[in-house]
């Protein structure tokens, strides 16, 4: 009899512990607030991870290079599976392989984002909605001719040899706009090559070009080649040009390259000219939790002692979201809100 009482009691008691565990189960929160229906959705996320295209520039500019830092820091997420660094023809095809869905992310610059949004240039009647990552490093313009063509200004381009950049590409984009600050078209010079970075200086070492358009980080490691073999002079973006230009295009700013920094060409004199900002941009439908969760491991990786880019370690990671042409995608400014960027 004591035995079966004993049996009896146990029985009893693990009901009651298996029922407190049951009530403890129902009521489980994270100490965030998070239910585990909530922990159930970001699992779902991390197992449905991602493979994205990251569109950049041609191999030879500096978009290529950022992709390829940024490639092993996104891949950290638990939401990307793999991240493809895509060589492409830059800004424009950049964004309209977002609006393709061929890619995911891309690096743009602040013009030719301008337009896609507006419908205009390039993307008249096409308006493309895409949304801001975060803001990088700022594009200044430069217009880099030789000393024998004698150009000095903005005006001496008319009727001289002049490499624009690659079509659709947002050097070429530049130039229309520049060129067009200052009353000039395409049939104004003498000859238009549609070629890049290095096909243009190759093309001034060998006397087919007076002159080229380089919208880029400073330096441009294709103009330091070329000052090695061929006297130039950077051609001023400047006066009624530069206000023509910006008060139009509201995306221009003022930019001097400085005399006398060694990393900067080592100029005599400071040249005037204009920038724009340059921007990693993502499709509107990226999913949220992904969008925060590559800000979070973007911001962590400037922060670091691990940026290798030049054109990333200029960067304030507290400013990344100041300035920016496209509305940012809720993702990232949630992120942001965080940190205390965005009010």
């Amino acid at each position: 009899m004591k035995k079966s009482g004993v049996l009896i009691y146990l029985f009893i008691f693990s009901l009651f512990i298996a029922a407190c565990g049951g009530t403890t189960e129902k009521t489980n929160t994270k100490p965030n607030g998070a239910t585990e229906e909530k922990e159930n959705e970001e699992q779902n996320l991390i197992d449905e991870a991602q493979a994205i295209v990251f569109g950049t520039g041609g191999t030879s500019g500096t978009y290529y290079p950022i992709g390829g830092a940024l490639k092993p820091i996104f891949e950290q997420s638990d939401y990307i599976k793999n991240v493809t660094v895509a060589a492409t023809g830059a800004s424009v095809a950049n964004i309209q392989n977002i609006q393709d869905g061929i890619n995911q992310f891309a690096i743009v610059m602040s013009d030719v984002a301008y337009d896609a949004l507006n419908g205009t240039g390039q993307f008249v009647n096409n308006k493309v909605d895409l949304k801001a990552f975060a803001g990088m490093y700022q594009n200044v313009v430069q217009v880099v001719a030789t000393k024998d063509s004698a150009i000095q200004s903005i005006d001496d381009l008319k009727g001289k040899k002049v490499g624009v950049g690659k079509v659709g590409s947002g050097v070429e984009q530049s130039a229309l706009k520049v060129l067009e600050a200052a009353g000039l078209i395409y049939d104004d010079l003498s000859k238009v090559t549609h070629t890049g970075y290095a096909d243009s200086v190759q093309e001034m070492k060998n006397g087919n070009l007076d002159a080229a358009f380089f919208t880029s980080g400073i330096p441009n490691s294709n103009i330091t080649d070329l000052m090695q073999s061929v006297d130039i002079t950077f051609v001023e973006i400047k006066g009624e040009v530069a206000s023509k230009l910006m008060e139009k295009y509201p995306f221009y700013k003022e930019n001097n390259i400085p005399a006398g920094d060694e990393v900067k060409y080592s100029l005599d004199n400071e040249v005037k000219t204009v920038g724009i900002q340059n921007m990693l941009v993502v499709p509107s439908n990226l999913k949220d939790e992904l969008v925060y969760d590559l800000a979070k491991h973007y911001y962590e990786y400037l922060g670091s002692e691990g940026v290798s880019v030049g054109a990333l370690k200029q960067l304030n990671r507290n400013d990344i979201a100041k300035g920016l042409i496209a509305p940012i995608h809720p993702g990232a400014e949630m992120f942001y809100k965080e940190q205390g960027m965005l009010e």
